[in-house]
């Protein structure tokens, strides 16, 4: 799904992103509906840290950029939290057919006009990047029929132990799971299953939400490392802003959990929705900053090391 989403967007993304942030808040705005159409914070973080490295952003765009990839991410688990995993399997079929079908048109119209070959690119990988979310929800309820029988294990309820001792268990879960897998929106997806089922109480998954914002940093890290340093800065903000928004939010996890569950009765979807809450909460309180005179600059031109001479 990714990789088609990527395929059919990104060769303009960059452009945009250059094009939407003239200020913060337009970043933020654009970034968000950036990842929530390409699933995937990643994808448009990384894209942020060439911009920077081409100094054709500012600083304080690229803190725009990064707090609206933190909105964007929740739509995914959004559409977890809603448990439309039952018309996975016709979706599925549905797109597979589409797809097929343009595949077919695209092989006849090889020699036709640029703009429509485009078209139709456009929506073999619009069906694939669909069939590829009807394989997620799939996967979803997959991982709902595996939670009796994890209930049963000794090191889950090790762990529900812990995590009824101190929520920071779950935080440490979320975020080294994140870490390990690259994936927020996998980790996130799998405590909303859980807590769905009933096997996984509501605060500690929100923990797990919490740590998971901070796991996804991992990938920006390694993106940045060895780079320029306006690629590293934009590494380094993505980890402070998330450990900020994480520290100031875990000892409000009951206040969290209490504005979801008025929001929905489903302990799934009081996950997704105390996610939301909490990535745009975050994320609003730090927007100002972007607009400190600090960052109204351009990231300075990373001059190459001269290499000595070999006798």
């Amino acid at each position: 799904m990714e990789t088609a989403l990527q395929r059919m967007a990104g060769p303009m993304l960059a452009g945009w992103l250059g094009r939407a942030t003239s200020a913060p808040w337009k970043g933020m705005a654009f970034s968000a509906g950036a990842t929530a159409l390409l699933q995937s914070s990643t994808a448009v973080t990384v894209l942020t840290i060439g911009l920077a490295n081409a100094r054709l952003i500012t600083y304080g765009r690229t803190l725009g950029i990064i707090l609206g990839t933190n909105i964007g991410t929740c739509l995914t688990t959004e559409l977890v939290g809603l448990q439309i995993g039952r018309f996975s399997l016709p979706l599925l079929a549905l797109s597979l057919t589409g797809w097929a079908v343009f595949v077919v048109l695209g092989e006849r119209n090889q020699f036709a006009p640029e703009r429509t070959r485009r078209t139709l690119s456009t929506m073999q990988y619009s069906f694939l990047a669909s069939a590829g979310f009807a394989l997620v929800m799939t996967g979803i309820q997959v991982m709902q029929s595996i939670a009796v029988p994890l209930r049963s294990m000794g090191v889950f309820q090790w762990f529900l132990d812990r995590s009824a001792d101190s929520l920071w268990w779950g935080f440490l879960a979320g975020a080294c799971l994140t870490a390990l897998i690259h994936s927020s929106a996998a980790v996130i997806s799998m405590a909303i299953t859980l807590a769905a089922t009933g096997v996984l109480p509501v605060e500690i998954g929100i923990a797990i939400v919490i740590g998971s914002n901070v796991g996804t940093c991992i990938t920006a890290v390694i993106a940045a490392a060895g780079g320029a340093s306006a690629g590293k800065f934009v590494a380094a903000s993505h980890v402070v802003l998330n450990i900020a928004g994480a520290l100031l939010f875990m000892p409000l996890i009951g206040q969290l959990h209490a504005a979801s569950a008025w929001l929905s009765a489903d302990n799934g979807a009081q996950i997704a929705h105390a996610q939301t809450l909490f990535n745009v909460i975050s994320s609003l309180l730090a927007l100002p900053l972007c607009y400190l005179p600090i960052w109204h600059k351009k990231p300075p031109v990373s001059t190459p090391v001269a290499k000595s001479p070999v006798a």
